[in-house]
């Protein structure tokens, strides 16, 4: 997995997310480490900018200030069902790899109609899916 960030100039050239995230630093090195992801800007501890091609994670930390309460006292935070959709190419080895270096799973792969896929989780618990379209 890789990213090239070099060929985007402008936010306007990316779709962008925003996750909590517990741990700007823990964040940035997971998606760095183990889904090809680049650091395009970071103002850790409280917020991270990472690119895989045209897909930028705002990863934003408890002191950032989409962190801030809300105000009925409401305080956002990681995790939940909601996730990035990564395509890859051989879902079982991108398992195997990540399985050796710790990372943890939601479930076993699920075969469909269109592909396989597998839910993963970030280190703060925020939910990532792999999928390997059918055929692929």
């Amino acid at each position: 997995m890789s990213s090239n960030p070099e060929n985007f100039n402008s936010t306007k050239d990316f779709v962008s997310v925003r996750y909590m995230v517990d741990d700007v630093d823990a964040a940035v090195g997971f998606y760095t480490k183990h889904l090809g992801f680049s650091v395009r800007m970071s103002a850790a501890p409280a917020f991270a900018d990472v690119v895989r091609g045209q897909l930028r994670l705002l990863l934003s930390g408890p002191t950032s200030s989409a962190g801030r309460a809300m105000p009925d006292g409401a305080v956002p935070g990681p995790g939940g069902w909601n996730r990035i959709h990564l395509i890859v190419s051989d879902i079982a080895a991108e398992v195997d790899r990540l399985r050796a270096a710790g990372v943890p799973f939601r479930n076993d792969i699920v075969r469909g109609p269109g592909g396989q896929q597998i839910l993963l989780e970030d280190p703060a618990g925020n939910v990532v899916e792999l999928f390997q379209p059918a055929g692929a």
